[in-house]
């Protein structure tokens, strides 16, 4: 078991973001760009945020629900204060780049300030600026104060974040959100110590770290991939804040949602019992889930039958899950029945259901039965939505990509920062750097900025392929923005290029395997290089009609493994 916790732990700090979900080879758009010849006259109403999960996890309200901007009323005295941000960026001192500030004649206000803030929230100087400007015209309220706190505790500058907090504190305002921000924080920086050391600390502030604290911890440690540690605090907690169904749930949601890990779910099912804690219908859900993402449809069907059975009656999700179980494991038409199913029993299907047929069927290659689904979408008045794109795009090439963001972009969603993510794993993942390339160079068109997770995607692309060169230029181009230096990223940026080297030895072993049969007949030579190259396996070279072995296609062989002496 600690084995097992050690591994999990090495694999959630290092985890990259080439290790997406397994991507189609490239076909050819004009076998399913018909699907969206019926959707582009609809409407589309784009929702606050996008997700690239189609299952939707049950978690607590967030007491801290950041609503972006693109929500509020646009200033347009926005864009000239960001243009003067970033023009102050490099100046002398604090105090000058405010007079600059001063010198647009823009008068601050809470909105603009906010606005300013969240546009800047990659580049917490800028931010930060923009926050003491506000501040300086008595221009900051509550929230924006705590969207402070969350920029900064993003880029990893804590300290200033508790200067803010300590600031709200003296000045009598109400800092039990922004302490939960820093709670989050922590979580998303894989520090569940500090996280829980702060709601430790709430009552210094005068925050009773009550039941709703306690749950809002469990959930941003697991929602953050600290499962684990979210569960022992639960249980050493438990004389403060019994065990019950809902934190168990929270636990249930990690391990199912988060890690999608069928062990750990199934023990947290049997802790359960143990502690006489009796599951609801969200339990069920989770586990449901689970068992269908990773193709298990006869205990996906089994906790549905149990499920009924106890007088929880299945939600919407219990239903998307088994239809997403029965299309990825090729039963289709069962799948149809499902769907024909909840609708005689009053349960609408959504976007989510038919993206739960939509996806597979991408991954399974099969596009006439997905346009066919994204057809009784359409009828029932059920707009794509994002991921409904996302999932055609992992069929396609580039010339497929491109057409596919604009039709996203005619329908008004996107892409977004999150369709590049995805398209630059999956052409990486297909060691195809030169249209990662090209797609990075259309994200101005699209007016998406990249941000830190897109620039470590393609530094580490790049330098997985062999472009160490191109990916020590775009990590200074990433630097010269302000994103933080990523340790990960500069080891790899100083290491030769084995993986070049590589390839190329084994070019060079197959070479020599495909040789002729022939040629080892006419004369044959062996050469065992193990002793010279202990990092070689041994090999056998094989000459043809030669006196010497260094002559004829062996001289060849020898000069490629020549230059390879270096690994």
């Amino acid at each position: 078991m600690a084995l097992l916790t050690f591994a999990r732990r090495l694999q959630r700090s290092h985890h990259s973001p080439l290790l997406l979900p397994a991507l189609l080879h490239s076909h050819q758009f004009c076998s399913f760009s018909l699907a969206f010849r019926r959707t582009l006259s609809i409407p589309s109403q784009t929702s606050k945020f996008s997700s690239l999960h189609f299952f939707s996890t049950t978690t607590l309200n967030d007491p801290f629900a950041l609503a972006p901007p693109a929500t509020r009323t646009r200033d347009p005295q926005e864009s000239v204060l960001l243009e003067t941000l970033k023009r102050v960026a490099h100046v002398d001192s604090e105090a000058q780049a405010l007079a600059c500030l001063d010198e647009s004649g823009i008068n601050a206000n809470s909105n603009l300030v906010y606005s300013l803030i969240w546009e800047l929230r990659e580049v917490w100087r800028l931010a930060y600026l923009a926050f003491n400007w506000g501040h300086k015209w008595g221009s900051v309220d509550e929230k924006v104060c705590e969207l402070m706190v969350w920029v900064l505790g993003g880029c990893r500058k804590f300290n200033i974040a508790w200067c803010l907090i300590r600031d709200m504190h003296k000045s009598n305002n109400n800092t039990r959100r922004a302490m939960l921000v820093m709670i989050d924080r922590y979580a998303a920086a894989n520090d569940p110590g500090k996280a829980i050391w702060t709601f430790h600390v709430m009552d210094k502030f005068r925050i009773t770290p009550d039941e709703e604290a306690f749950l809002f911890l469990l959930n941003s440690l697991c929602e953050h991939g600290n499962v684990e540690e979210a569960e022992e605090f639960m249980l050493v907690s438990k004389k403060l804040f019994p065990l019950e169904t809902e934190g168990f749930n929270i636990i249930l949601n990690g391990w199912c949602n988060i890690f999608v890990d069928v062990f750990e779910a199934k023990r947290i099912w049997r802790e359960m019992s143990k502690c006489c804690i009796t599951p609801n219908a969200t339990s069920y859900t989770h586990m449901i889930s689970c068992f269908s993402k990773v193709g298990n449809l006869f205990d996906s069907m089994r906790l549905y039958d149990e499920m009924k059975k106890r007088g929880w009656v299945p939600g919407l999700k219990v239903y998307n899950s088994l239809v997403y179980v029965l299309t990825s494991e090729n039963c289709f038409n069962e799948a149809l029945k499902v769907l024909e199913k909840m609708k005689a029993m009053g349960l609408q299907p959504d976007c989510a259901t038919y993206n739960s047929m939509i996806l597979p069927l991408c991954e399974a290659k099969r596009l006439d039965e997905a346009r066919n689904i994204l057809a009784t979408m359409t009828a029932e008045k059920h707009n794509p939505t994002v991921e409904t794109y996302h999932a055609f795009l992992e069929g396609v090439g580039y010339e497929g990509t491109i057409e596919v963001f604009n039709r996203m972009r005619i329908a008004g969603l996107g892409p977004n920062g999150d369709t590049f993510v995805l398209v630059l794993g999956k052409f990486f993942k297909l060691e195809q750097p030169e249209n990662a390339l090209k797609i990075w160079t259309e994200m101005e068109q699209y007016e998406v900025v990249p941000n830190s997770a897109h620039y470590r995607l393609l530094v580490e692309g790049l330098a997985s392929c062999g472009l160490l060169m191109k990916a020590k230029e775009y990590y200074a181009e990433m630097k010269s923005f302000g994103f933080l230096d990523d340790p990960k990223l500069m080891k790899l940026l100083k290491e030769p290029a084995h993986g070049g080297k590589d390839k190329q030895k084994q070019r060079v072993e197959e070479a020599m395997r495909d040789r002729p049969n022939k040629l080892r007949k006419e004369g044959q030579v062996g050469l065992n290089l193990s002793a010279d190259y202990p990092g070689m396996h041994s090999i056998s070279l094989w000459g043809c009609n030669c006196k010497s072995p260094f002559t004829g296609g062996v001289r060849l062989v020898l000069f490629e493994l020549f230059k390879l002496r270096q690994f």
